[in-house]
């Protein structure tokens, strides 16, 4: 594991940990429950031109991908 020479865990491996651990103790509805409450809050704070702007980043990406393949 990847220590910091303090013998402390770092940000990145605690984040790890903590998602492994989320992940024995929870199944796929808990998930699906997090994320559509994350959606809502989402649609909650933000306008119409907030997803229309990720969704022309994701389509640029999309068409970046298919040009690669």
């Amino acid at each position: 594991m990847a220590n910091k020479d303090d013998g402390k865990m770092t940000v990145e491996e605690a984040g790890r940990k903590g998602g492994e651990a989320t992940s024995r103790n929870h199944d796929k509805e808990f998930y699906q429950e997090i994320g559509r409450k994350g959606g809502e809050a989402t649609s909650e704070n933000h306008d119409k031109e907030f997803y229309q702007e990720i969704g022309k980043k994701g389509g640029e990406s999309r068409s970046k991908q298919r040009d690669n393949d």
